[in-house]
């Protein structure tokens, strides 16, 4: 938005641009003209100024060329009228004796985006590939690139193309680059630049020219070419050896993945190469740079799944400190928790055990969880720790460690008896409902081990009209069925209070079938509801880490120096094929974001009947420029969604008819995610006003919703913003969720007239 007074601050700088006593003194003029860039980065509009600007180009001075040349491209598009005056002085300048004013001026001439320009760089730029500078054929064999995207439809031209091809083999490397990455963008529809057998060993032998990013580059494009005998291939990985021991981590990466490329038929070759770049791999997680080292322990885990002891020796490389983010933080206990093992056990548990007090719940839980995956083979160790914890009676780490014990328990049944005998007292310190699970379950299964258990079970149940939490009382169901059979005399009279109260007043659809189908199994008799739920307390199988097989390293050698190690495969192949192979780069969450548990047999119907309503095949369908295309795309942690809604204006408010009746928070969730629509926050069914934040994908933006209804009576409000604009995705996020709220409102009418 321009500043107070820009209109002064225009007439006064125009006033000066035009002084012949300024236009004189040249310092003068540049200081002037060095106010004009300030204020225009600073967001006033400087358009007015544009015909003295282009005047100013007129001048032998490269600074004044310099910035004259960013105040034109920057404001080409909003005047292109005036910039095609400017096209005559720019032309004029790729004919000056001075290269550096050659290489300026065809630079900025193609940087301009406006209409029509193409027929006037085509000339410079063939000249310009031509051209006896250096300087010169770097901007001409870039401008190629830029003049084929200006026309993406238009024929590739095929003298270009063989231009750039025998640059491959210009003196100047970065030229050889440049011309590179020119023809893998004008290629692009074809495969990109082909890379045969003189073209690789060219690239070869001019390496050592190149700088580090060079280097990058021309190691990526070489992993298009297979030698044909094992000579050659020996030969190429002769002379690529030294670059593993390069100074710069994305070249020793680059090399890496060439290594293991070219020997996906030879193992020994992978597995030195590995060797070789262990060094620099243990450097890059000890980097200065936070997201570089978050990097290189993705690749770190991704070569332990093939060779688990190779880094073991340098096991505390891979300690936290206590300055680095938490995501760092739980990567490197990850990382820890695979190379624990006879010798360093000890110090592994003591490292982590100081991690369980941390400030940050989540990393306190962390490293409790990861204390119990080491406690899947060093038990007694892990199980002394983990009581230890409970004598803090804080509530984060006495449910992590209730979890961990559960998980324990079923895995190794050896820790039976000294868990059963550490809970006593734990229900007095656990509020969340995952901890309030584990208990349950501890408590149902292992019962006849704990003495007081029913009376902790009783607990629970006089306190079931306040748990929010379905699946705590789907917990507590089974948990005292089973409990049931085991002491029968303790638990009959809370047993049928139990289902006497989830049968007859429960809302929720799922606790009361689950209640039904535990009166109806009890019906058929004691010993049939045994063979029924008297399943095994473990299973030992599923807790074998040590001997585990590796994985070959062919199977993740192609995503070595990729971000799939990041974001995990599947994840980026799904990124790729959203956004056409340009992801955002968003921090992939994983976990149970998408699933949904619709609370009854109807409102399933209502919501599938719903996404059927709003997909392609809608009422009316939109034209070309409104296709319903929202997509899938990478979800927004609260935290983003909070900081893009605050920076963010309206784009479109609106108001949408309500369905009726206070619609099921589950219900309306799963409707929308059928649809591609994230639901990342919901009011309680009869909060008023009751609110909900949604985002969706749609055409390469976000779409970012509030919904507010202030009263019964009233409508639903929609708030929309979106980054970047973009008003075919505002059409399309629209037009899905009225169809949604449209639907849900006939299923809720078609339900209450069948009852």
């Amino acid at each position: 938005m321009p500043y107070l007074g820009s209109e002064e601050t225009v007439k006064e700088l125009k006033r000066a641009l035009s002084n012949p006593n300024v236009q004189s003194d040249r310092l003068r003029y540049r200081n002037v003209i060095l106010r004009v860039i300030r204020f225009m980065t600073q967001g006033l509009d400087m358009a007015p100024l544009f015909m003295e600007m282009v005047k100013a180009s007129a001048t032998v001075d490269i600074v004044q060329k310099k910035l004259v040349y960013l105040f034109m491209c920057s404001y080409a598009t909003l005047k292109p009228d005036l910039a095609l005056l400017a096209i005559n002085t720019l032309l004029k300048d790729c004919a000056d004796p001075n290269p550096m004013v050659r290489g300026l001026a065809l630079r900025n001439m193609c940087n301009l985006r406006m209409p029509g320009i193409s027929e006037y760089i085509q000339q410079p730029i063939l000249s310009g590939l031509r051209d006896k500078a250096s300087y010169v054929r770097r901007a001409a064999v870039l401008g190629c690139a830029k003049m084929q995207n200006l026309q993406p439809d238009a024929e590739i031209d095929g003298a270009v193309v063989n231009e750039l091809y025998g640059l491959l083999r210009d003196q100047d490397p970065v030229v050889m680059v440049n011309c590179l990455r020119a023809l893998e963008e004008i290629l692009k529809k074809e495969g990109g630049v082909v890379i045969n057998k003189p073209i690789a060993h060219h690239l070869l032998n001019r390496m050592k020219d190149l700088d580090v990013w060079g280097q990058s580059e021309v190691l990526t494009f070489l992993l298009r070419y297979r030698p044909r005998c094992h000579s050659e291939l020996f030969d190429i990985l002769n002379l690529l050896d030294s670059f593993l021991g390069s100074s710069h981590s994305g070249v020793v990466a680059a090399t890496t993945r060439l290594f293991l490329s070219l020997g996906s038929a030879l193992p020994a070759v992978q597995s030195g190469a590995l060797e070789r770049a262990r060094g620099p791999l243990l450097a890059a997680c000890n980097a200065q740079s936070r997201e570089l080292r978050f990097v290189a322990l993705c690749h770190v885990q991704q070569v332990l799944r093939s060779l688990p002891g190779h880094f073991g020796a340098h096991y505390k490389k891979f300690f936290c400190s206590y300055s680095e983010p938490n995501y760092i933080k739980f990567r490197k206990m990850e990382i820890l928790v695979e190379l624990v093992n006879d010798e360093n056990v000890g110090t592994v548990l003591e490292e982590l055990r100081g991690y369980c007090t941390d400030v940050s719940p989540e990393l306190a839980q962390a490293a409790i969880f990861a204390i119990g995956r080491v406690g899947q083979t060093y038990s007694e160790k892990c199980l002394s720790i983990l009581t230890g914890l409970l004598e803090l009676k804080q509530e984060q780490i006495t449910s992590a460690v209730v979890q961990t014990f559960r998980d324990l328990v079923w895995l190794c049944p050896q820790c039976s008896e000294s868990v059963c005998a550490s809970i006593a007292g734990c229900e007095e310190h656990i509020q969340d409902s995952e901890g309030k699970q584990a208990l349950v379950w501890l408590l149902g299964v292992h019962g006849e081990q704990i003495p007081g258990s029913p009376y902790v079970l009783e607990e629970f149940i006089d306190a079931l009209k306040t748990e929010q939490s379905p699946a705590v009382k789907l917990e507590l169901l089974t948990a005292t069925v089973r409990l049931f059979l085991s002491r029968p005399a303790e638990t009959q009279d809370m047993l049928g209070r139990l289902l006497t109260f989830c049968i007859e007043e429960e809302c929720d659809m799922s606790v009361r079938d689950r209640a039904l189908f535990c009166y109806r199994l009890l019906q058929c008799g004691v010993e049939e509801a045994r063979r029924v739920l008297g399943g095994p307390k473990s299973d030992p199988s599923l807790g074998v880490i040590a001997g585990r097989p590796e994985e070959p390293i062919n199977s993740w050698a192609g995503d070595f120096n990729t971000l799939a190690p990041v974001y995990s495969r599947e994840d980026w192949a799904a990124l790729t094929a959203t956004t056409g192979g340009s992801p955002s780069l968003i921090p992939r969450v994983t976990g149970g974001a998408a699933q949904a548990d619709l609370g009854s047999a109807e409102e399933a119907e209502a919501a599938g009947s719903a996404a059927a309503a709003a997909a392609p095949a809608a009422p009316s369908p939109p034209g070309p420029s409104e296709e319903l295309c929202l997509v899938s795309g990478p979800p927004l942690s609260p935290e983003l969604f909070e900081r893009r809604w605050l920076a963010l204006e309206p784009s479109r408010r609106v108001s949408l008819d309500w369905p009726g009746g206070d619609c099921l928070p589950e219900t309306l969730q799963a409707a929308l995610q059928l649809v591609n629509i994230q639901a990342l926050a919901l009011s309680r069914p009869h909060a008023r006003p009751w609110k909900a934040y949604l985002y969706a994908h749609s055409l390469g933006t976000v779409v970012l919703a509030e919904l507010l209804r202030d009263t019964d009576a009233g409508g639903l409000q929609v708030t929309l913003k979106q980054d970047p604009e973009r008003e075919e995705a505002l059409s399309s996020f629209l037009t899905v969720l009225k169809t949604v709220m449209q639907t849900l409102g006939n299923s809720s009418a078609s339900l209450s007239s069948h009852d």
